[in-house]
């Protein structure tokens, strides 16, 4: 059956269903987001940040069907990542990218442009409608030095634990995930009310 006019309109006015999977990591650590196709990449970067749990403090980039797009006063050779809308993205045929935080780290997340979704009965977007495990901390050496802090973690005998728990904080559980806490962080980071 064709889809009406008016089917076609809402289609592209209802949300964008994004997965977002940091790489590396295993059991995996990700997160669903709904975000409106209008957002520009750079708007992306800050909901991943938010929604993953992520200070900002470091450079980034998505890598789109092989070019590169950032904010192009801090990276050299980077298409502006503020040009580039979500709908655009999807419009090209592209359901898949990746998103680098942290060029030391290296943190690869990978995007995965899914079905869209009905749009929520609050409306608020962007929003985390799912996902799984705690992000890990900052600066802690990309997948493999957390996996390294894990491997400490759970090893109170060994001779890092007590300086690991210390900078890492007692509390930090890496299963832990609150959908609450990643959408007050979006709602926070978007002005969200």
């Amino acid at each position: 059956m064709a889809k009406t006019a008016a089917q076609t309109r809402n289609a592209s006015k209802a949300p964008l269903s994004l997965k977002v999977t940091l790489y590396g990591t295993k059991p995996p650590v990700w997160r669903r987001l709904l975000i409106p196709g209008e957002m520009t990449l750079g708007d992306l970067h800050e909901a991943i940040q938010a929604a993953m749990g992520w200070d900002g403090g470091h450079l980034h980039a998505f890598d789109i069907a092989g070019r590169q797009y950032g904010d192009p006063d801090s990276l050299d050779e980077v298409a502006d990542e503020e040009r580039l809308t979500l709908n655009k993205v999807r419009n090209t045929g592209v359901s898949r990218f990746t998103y680098t935080y942290d060029f030391g780290d290296n943190w690869e997340h990978t995007v995965l442009i899914e079905r869209p979704r009905r749009p929520l009965e609050a409306g608020r977007y962007p929003a985390c409608i799912a996902g799984k495990r705690n992000c890990p901390p900052e600066d802690c050496g990309g997948p493999w030095g957390y996996e390294d802090l894990l491997a400490v973690l759970a090893d109170p005998a060994h001779p890092e634990y007590l300086e690991r728990v210390e900078w890492v904080g007692e509390g930090f559980d890496p299963e832990a995930f609150a959908i609450e806490e990643a959408n007050a962080r979006l709602a926070e980071r978007f002005a969200l009310t």
